[in-house]
């Protein structure tokens, strides 16, 4: 389902075999993240900027891992029929927390350009959904993310 981003983990970060759910969950992690940045269908540079540093930031990649991991979760997120492949996983195998923080990444890159689109909203509502994020979280995290960039 998502070799080519697992084969990229095994080769840059973690080679163990034992990892490969660890590989699969940050493939989903950054393919949800990617196509948040195409809710709007009008990438703008501080959306993609966001993406490349939530995704270094979160996994601890260099510039050229991130750009990797970029281009792949790009490639798979155009693949995907539906969010599915990428949510089962998550909801399976992250706690709670975890999974409020994808709901607060995924604000994250809604908010990048400063400007909310109404599809963009509607993905952030339907991955929390998916993932089983409690309402309150929902909201809690998305006022994190406004709480930030007021800052």
């Amino acid at each position: 389902m998502l070799n080519s981003i697992k084969q990229f983990f095994e080769q840059n970060i973690a080679p163990d075999s034992q990892q490969d759910l660890e590989h699969s969950l940050r493939l989903a992690t950054a393919a949800l993240m990617v196509e948040m940045m195409n809710q709007d269908h009008k990438v703008q540079d501080e959306e993609e900027q966001a993406v490349r540093q939530l995704l270094q930031n979160k996994f601890g990649l260099d510039a050229k891992e991130t750009g990797e991991l970029f281009e792949l979760a790009s490639a798979e997120a155009v693949k995907a029929t539906d969010y599915y492949q990428f949510t089962s996983l998550i909801k399976d195998h992250f706690n709670p927390d975890q999974k409020r923080r994808v709901v607060e990444q995924l604000w994250a890159v809604a908010y990048a350009d400063g400007d909310l689109d109404p599809h963009e909203e509607h993905m952030v509502r339907r991955i929390a959904e998916l993932l089983y994020v409690p309402h309150n979280d929902f909201i809690r995290a998305k006022h994190a993310v406004l709480d930030s960039m007021a800052e």
